[in-house]
């Protein structure tokens, strides 16, 4: 077994270490990303896997549970050497093959669909007003929802700044004890809400995948009786149409819960500068809080106002994105392709299908 296959087998060795949950997706990711590694300079490769959060995993992996990584050795040539070697082996030799496998399947699709290309052009250019028909409401939905929770975050902050103002002015003892909880309380309502947004955003993305699916399936029936003799080559580019549409939809999640948490921790500063500053000496307390309180709501309001400018036209954008993958389609199967530049989101496919089946298989063997 090559280098390569070994240092692959042993970066998927520390997510299984560390992660007692680790998942088939996490897996792929880590397979897929370290192949698109591989393709670049060789040199610079080996300086990002050794500065990449892998080999910071296996480090720690290494030196702190170093009974714990044999026995994992032991587990790993049972089931994941086999297992990466093959996808090694799959990702360095197939890429060249598959890249011509997706040409000439093009090809022959091309051909097979020329003596109706009016019709073929009509009916993708259909279904992609169909597509943004249904995709809009969603777009409002997601801009909808992101002015609605950081309305309702400003609101609920608010008051915190009103209230401590309220303490400083009058002036009581113990000033300190007295504004003590604020801090807490503040830290405690920035993760609350930015985790009831997180949770009400997530489920936007598995509805998109399910509408990714219904207009998928419309396109196939509304191609195939044009391409009787070769549904399934028409199959096999509308699979690989679908990954890529639902893996943007993957991405619009992630980056709506990244956005979500990257306003957490905006957010928080402020809660610790008033733990901070509280403690202080109760004489210079008050000349200390007084330019902090007053600016304290303007300056969350801004944040949330930053964080709802930026997320609300996530929807929009991803709409587009998923209307020009159709479009590139079209293109596609029209009289004339130049060189097949997505073969490589057939291959991640392919891993990713992998991957999900060894872990399945797994899971079979376990219980």
């Amino acid at each position: 077994m090559s280098l390569k296959a070994v240092t692959l087998a042993l970066a998927l060795l520390a997510i299984t270490g560390t992660h007692a949950d680790v998942s088939a997706q996490q897996v792929a990711d880590v397979v897929w990303n370290y192949f698109t590694q591989l393709t670049g300079d060789a040199k610079e490769t080996m300086e990002q896997i050794q500065q990449s959060e892998i080999s910071k995993q296996l480090n720690t992996l290494f030196q702190d549970n170093l009974q714990n990584v044999n026995s994992y050795t032991e587990d790993l040539q049972k089931k994941l050497i086999p297992f990466t070697t093959e996808l090694h082996g799959k990702l360095s030799q197939d890429s060249e093959k598959l890249k011509e496998q997706i040409r000439q399947e093009l090809e022959d699709l091309r051909l097979k669909l020329s003596p109706y290309a009016d019709e073929v052009h009509q009916q993708i250019s259909k279904n992609i007003q169909e597509l943004q028909l249904k995709l809009s409401p969603y777009a409002e939905e997601l801009r909808g929802q992101v002015n609605q929770n950081a309305e309702l975050l400003r609101q609920q902050l608010a008051p915190y700044a009103q209230e401590l103002r309220d303490k400083l002015q009058e002036n009581v003892d113990g000033l300190q004890a007295a504004l003590a909880p604020y801090a807490k309380q503040l830290q405690q309502q920035i993760d609350k809400n930015v985790a009831d947004m997180k949770e009400k955003l997530a489920p936007l993305a598995d509805e998109l995948q399910v509408k990714i699916d219904q207009n998928m399936e419309e396109l196939r029936k509304q191609l195939a009786p044009y391409a009787q003799d070769v549904q399934d080559k028409l199959n096999h580019q509308l699979e690989g149409l679908s990954f890529q549409m639902k893996k943007g939809a993957e991405h619009l999640r992630a980056k709506l819960s990244e956005s979500a948490e990257e306003l957490r921790l905006k957010l928080s500063p402020y809660a610790k500068e008033l733990k901070e500053k509280l403690r202080t000496d109760a004489e210079g307390l008050r000349q200390s809080l007084g330019p902090y309180v007053e600016g304290l709501s303007g300056q969350m309001e801004q944040k949330i106002e930053e964080f709802r400018q930026t997320v609300g036209p996530y929807g929009e954008a991803f709409n587009k994105q998923l209307v020009q993958k159709v479009e590139e389609m079209r293109q596609k199967l029209g009289p004339y392709t130049g060189e097949v530049e997505d073969h490589l989101s057939f291959l991640e496919k392919d891993v990713r299908d992998m991957v999900a089946s060894f872990f399945s298989t797994i899971k079979q063997i376990e219980n």
